[in-house]
């Protein structure tokens, strides 16, 4: 179980706060800037001081929070009511709800089951859909791409990661946040791919791009899009 707890800076005259994370997961220190905060993930078991780790990277640390503090302010209000507007796999869809035995997504539509509504409410209506299409797109895809990778994976655990968009355990699990589904479907395929490469070069390394890039020839376009548009992907306050 990850451990996370917030702590503060100061990096190149500027206070910074950050989330402090433990992970059984991870191989060596990294950090995680996105619209949710900078995080510094480091792993269990080893004796490694985070401020050195953003100290040793101040200047790309501000600079990058700087850049997302910005992004903020492009998050969308969302609407939890019939009629409204959310993206699905790239494209704006109108919540309609109406008698039905499951929710499903049409070609314009995400069409709520009116039961289910009424005992819940749309919002939770909205993430269960959008839950149940995940995993039947995820495991579709790491399926596909497991093939032409040539690697084999465990299962698939669709998470709600709040820092992050999808990781690969040790094991071969690979774990996707649901909220790619408001994504364009060359996104979805960019993470199963980056996670997957995982599974035959661990790291970053020069070997592990070029693997993503065989599969994913736009792959940094496509890791730029994520970047910029990450905002578009909120689905709630309770993701910030």
């Amino acid at each position: 179980m990850a451990e996370t707890r917030s702590h503060e800076v100061e990096l190149v005259g500027h206070s910074v706060e950050y989330d402090l994370r433990r992970s059984a997961d991870a191989t060596k220190p990294r950090i995680d800037v996105d619209i949710h905060g900078v995080t510094v993930v480091i792993p269990d078991a080893t004796d490694v001081d985070p401020e050195e780790v953003l100290q040793e990277n101040a200047v790309w640390v501000v600079e990058k929070k700087a850049k997302y503090d910005t992004y903020r302010e492009e998050i969308p209000e969302r609407s939890y009511e019939e009629g409204a507007m959310f993206p699905y796999l790239g494209d704006e869809r109108e919540v309609v709800v109406e008698r039905r035995s499951s929710s499903v997504v049409s070609e314009n539509a995400l069409r709520l089951a009116r039961h289910h509504v009424e005992e819940t409410s749309v919002k939770r209506a909205l993430e269960t859909l959008y839950r149940r299409k995940a995993r039947e797109t995820f495991e579709e895809r790491a399926e596909h791409f497991a093939e032409q990778i040539g690697v084999t994976h465990e299962q698939i655990e669709v998470r709600n990661q709040r820092t992050k968009w999808g990781s690969c355990s040790t094991t071969g699990t690979l774990g996707l946040n649901w909220r790619l589904m408001m994504a364009p479907p060359e996104i979805v395929d960019y993470i199963v791919i980056h996670e997957l490469a995982h599974l035959r070069e661990p790291n970053h390394t020069d070997a592990f791009w070029s693997l993503v890039g065989e599969h994913d020839p736009d792959y940094e376009a496509h890791a730029r899009w994520l970047e910029e548009n990450s905002t578009q992907l909120v689905f709630s306050d309770d993701d910030l």
